[in-house]
């Protein structure tokens, strides 16, 4: 099996994402990258700084807790997961799950511990204990991009442009997918405003209403479907202040969550109800090709497919303490979902660079292997990796030409 520390080792030689993060004095790059590296896996396996020096073979505590005084930050976590996802994005075998236009974005929830109670919020959907969100974003290409620690009590909707305008990595996404969680006519305003496609899975479509320009009796046999009749009066009125509203997120002078968060607030003015009868617009759209499309359906189906089956990683990964959060502060927080994300992002990328290796091997051998086969084969999988036991920061791997010598079943059954 693969230990997790020689994986990390070898997709920093391949990105140099640990150089990201820079001293907050003096910007140098970390001179102990192996320590650098422990401090980001104790972070993602939700393990902790002490606890991971204890676990592991030449790093102390002392060198995990320099570089996380010296050398953790949020810029800088954002920095190496921008260097590691780029260099999925640009891999050729990464273009065969898809352009990188596309995305997915929902929540996971995972369970605050007794330290960490009062910082958790308790939703009865997940369940009477309290806990924190994860909410992520994630390129058709399994590429994440963002993840931010919210509370299970509020909605998903309110941040699900935040990661679109908060990373700093190469990917452009055009069209985002997210569950029902993340939809409201607000969010649906904003798309259209800033020019992407919103394409939310909406639970229960067939009760929600259609919104048209004429009162419904103009569609006797659709009547029971629309509601309310749009206020197109109230749009062109404030047109220019929606065009404000869009240019203040496009420059990232305002963050949307905070836009939608005053959207929602009781206290809305007509500004934001403008901008509701703008969404209820959008939505009517979306509606109507939803029941038309089955690519739409498809299309947003295989996308939040793949959000889901990145959860399942995650949890076999942010596995210590039961899968718990120990952390009471929001910025300790930020650090273990950060730190999940570079990990998986880590792990995703490594098993992209060995299947590549594989098929490439294999079509060397006069093997047919099509592209649209290929595209099932998700780099997903951690069976091969070890995440548990004695971390070890000092072992060398022999590997002649920067890679490991791939696995031949021919080979195995000789050596068996």
């Amino acid at each position: 099996m693969v230990e997790v520390p020689d994986l990390l080792r070898e997709v920093h030689e391949w990105t140099g994402f640990a150089d990201q993060f820079t001293h907050v004095r003096t910007g140098d790059v970390p001179q102990n990258v192996a320590a650098m590296l422990a401090g980001v896996l104790a972070d993602g396996t939700n393990l902790g700084p002490k606890r991971m020096a204890g676990a592991s073979k030449g790093i102390s505590a002392r060198q995990i807790g320099w570089m996380r005084s010296f050398h953790t930050r949020s810029n800088t976590y954002r920095a190496a997961q921008a260097a590691v996802t780029d260099a999925h994005t640009r891999h050729p075998h990464s273009q065969i799950w898809g352009e990188g236009r596309t995305a997915s974005s929902d929540g996971q929830f995972f369970r605050a511990s007794d330290r960490a109670a009062r910082r958790g919020d308790i939703n009865l959907h997940y369940g009477s204990e309290p806990g924190t969100k994860f909410y992520s974003g994630l390129s058709d290409q399994y590429g994440y991009y963002s993840i931010l620690p919210i509370s299970p009590t509020e909605s998903e909707a309110v941040y699900v442009l935040d990661g679109l305008f908060d990373h700093d990595t190469i990917l452009e996404i055009e069209e985002l997918f997210t569950d029902t969680g993340g939809a409201s006519d607000h969010v649906f305003a904003l798309f259209c405003l800033i020019g992407r496609r919103f394409s939310p899975r909406l639970r229960n479509i067939k009760d929600r209403k259609f919104h048209t320009f004429e009162k419904a009796d103009s569609y006797p046999t659709l009547a029971n479907h629309i509601g309310a009749p749009i206020n197109t009066a109230l749009i062109m009125e404030h047109w220019d202040e929606l065009l404000r509203l869009a240019a203040s997120i496009m420059t990232r002078a305002v963050a949307p969550s905070t836009i939608l968060k005053w959207c929602s607030s009781s206290k809305s003015s007509e500004l934001a109800k403008a901008l509701r009868e703008l969404g209820r617009i959008e939505r009517t759209m979306f509606m109507i090709e939803w029941y038309s499309s089955t690519a739409l359906r498809r299309r947003c189906q295989a996308g939040l497919n793949k959000g889901e089956a990145a959860h399942k990683l995650k949890r076999a990964v942010f596995f210590h303490e039961r899968g718990e959060i120990h952390d009471r502060s929001f910025d300790s927080q930020a650090f273990r979902a950060s730190g999940l994300n570079l990990v998986v992002s880590a792990i995703v990328h490594w098993n992209t660079v060995y299947l590549s290796r594989a098929t490439a091997h294999l079509r060397q051998q006069g093997r047919h292997i099509p592209d649209e086969l290929l595209k099932h084969v998700s780099p997903l999988s951690w069976e091969h990796i070890n995440l548990t036991g004695i971390y070890s920061w000092d072992a060398e791997q022999q590997m002649p030409d920067g890679f490991r010598e791939l696995r031949f079943p021919g080979r195995n059954l000789r050596a068996a």
